[in-house]
């Protein structure tokens, strides 16, 4: 078990009595986007648990080795923080959180089995789940057997959609999402014959029906989508199959692929005859500089801008600094990893988003589990603390997060953002498709 984070919080304030608030209530103010991040009183005291009737187990289900560790590393560490800030709070409605961790190791096999040894004898309450579409596409039927609420943070659209159930949450986009977000754009300014290059699993396959659709609806052309085995580290015969009169090389990779990819369609100059777009994975706990030269004048979607000064706000910098991260790259200050932030905000906020839903219903035991169910489907999260991402929908039909994106433009090596689309035109673009809301718990 793992009950907190390794890092101390960066603030060390007087309690705030002169203002009428107690401790604990002072820091659940300043989580929920009450007051300024700077002020937020974060120390714990002896008297925090004193309604505990037991911890909340929290299970976080993520990769920490395999090929999306990269990624996973910054879940983890995100997970850990949020617990943490709950903790110094006062906790779950008055109990302790402990989380339990379990390592899917980028394997759907693995992972399925991970999740269920982490609910049946971990005994984990709730599970803050997989950014690894495989691995949560594989996890979903076992947490919905075992009757257990499981946030995914992966992008294939099917764990909201056709493969969801009245258990399977998401406050992140999904390919279904991400299409919508800013192939329309793509299609308008960067051009209309496309091809779509990605890895040969079930993220890249829902992100080429996903914009294959979209495209087509607005009268474009899509050319057969050309896969990747995983394991491919020369993908020059793959990008050979490019057709020649594509203006849009829409490419769907992730950790060294994507590196691979960049520079070897850089060192074949196919950016000199279409135009390179993609979605935030692709550059995904990596530093456009780190590519020397090979990611410039890539335009991508982000669900959290990589620089600070395109969501400047107090709660986004206080999270950049309890996360430890520069405020361009999203470089870590004690190593040289890059931040996986387009998607590891799903991590802390779902551990709130947990919070907030048990704490509005009631929960108490694992019979109460559909009031959280209830309480989660269209939650309303403000931008604050708890939800540094900005305000978002957990829409009540899909269990689908609706939220602000930005598509960006490498400029001299940095993500600059030309276009953010707001949370409302998102959801007017990407309408329900499914009611999981209206299937048994």
């Amino acid at each position: 078990m793992d009950d907190d984070a390794n890092f101390s919080a960066p603030f060390a304030f007087p309690a705030p009595e002169s203002s009428g608030l107690s401790r604990r209530s002072f820091l659940g103010h300043a989580l929920a986007g009450g007051v300024a991040a700077g002020t937020a009183y974060l120390g714990l005291t002896k008297d925090l648990y004193a309604q505990a009737s037991g911890p909340i187990y929290i299970g976080n289900h993520c990769e920490l080795t395999g090929g999306f560790s990269s990624w996973g590393y910054w879940h983890d560490k995100a997970a850990k923080a949020a617990v943490k800030l709950v903790n110094d709070g006062g906790g779950i409605a008055g109990r302790k959180v402990e989380l339990l961790t379990e390592d899917t190791e980028s394997n759907p096999a693995v992972g399925a089995r991970k999740l269920r040894a982490l609910i049946e004898r971990g005994g984990a309450n709730f599970v803050v789940g997989s950014v690894h579409s495989g691995v949560m596409l594989a996890s979903i039927p076992v947490a919905t057997e075992l009757k257990t609420i499981y946030f995914s943070a992966g992008e294939a659209t099917e764990a909201t959609g056709s493969k969801g159930t009245r258990y399977s949450f998401r406050t992140g986009t999904d390919t279904y999402g991400l299409a919508a977000a800013g192939a329309p754009w793509a299609f308008e300014n960067l051009g209309k014959t496309w091809t779509v290059i990605s890895p040969d699993y079930a993220w890249g396959h829902s992100h080429y029906q996903e914009h294959k659709a979209v495209i087509e609806k607005l009268g474009g052309k899509v050319y057969p989508p050309i896969f990747v085995p995983l394991d491919a580290k020369d993908l020059v015969p793959y990008l050979a199959k490019i057709a020649p009169d594509t203006e849009v090389l829409f490419s769907v990779f992730f950790g060294a692929q994507s590196v691979a990819f960049y520079t070897q369609a850089k060192t074949m100059g196919l950016e000199k005859t279409m135009r390179m777009y993609s979605i935030c994975g692709t550059m995904e706990a990596i530093a456009p500089a780190d590519l020397q030269g090979a990611g410039e004048g890539v335009y991508l979607v982000e669900n959290f801008p990589r620089m600070l000064k395109y969501k400047n706000d107090a709660f986004h910098k206080q999270h950049n600094e309890i996360m430890e991260i520069d405020d361009v790259d999203a470089r870590e200050k004690t190593s040289t990893r890059v931040m996986a932030k387009s998607h590891a905000w799903q991590s802390w906020e779902n551990v709130f988003a947990l919070k907030e839903a048990i704490e509005k219903s009631g929960w108490k035991t694992k019979k109460d589990d559909i009031l959280v169910i209830e309480a989660l489907e269209g939650l309303e999260m403000p931008n604050s603390l708890s939800h540094p991402q900005g305000a978002k929908l957990l829409r009540r039909e899909d269990h689908s997060g609706i939220i602000d994106c930005y598509i960006s433009h490498v400029v001299d090596n940095k993500l600059e953002v030309k276009k953010k689309v707001t949370r409302d035109e998102l959801g007017k673009l990407m309408p329900p498709r499914i009611d999981l809301s209206k299937m048994p718990a």
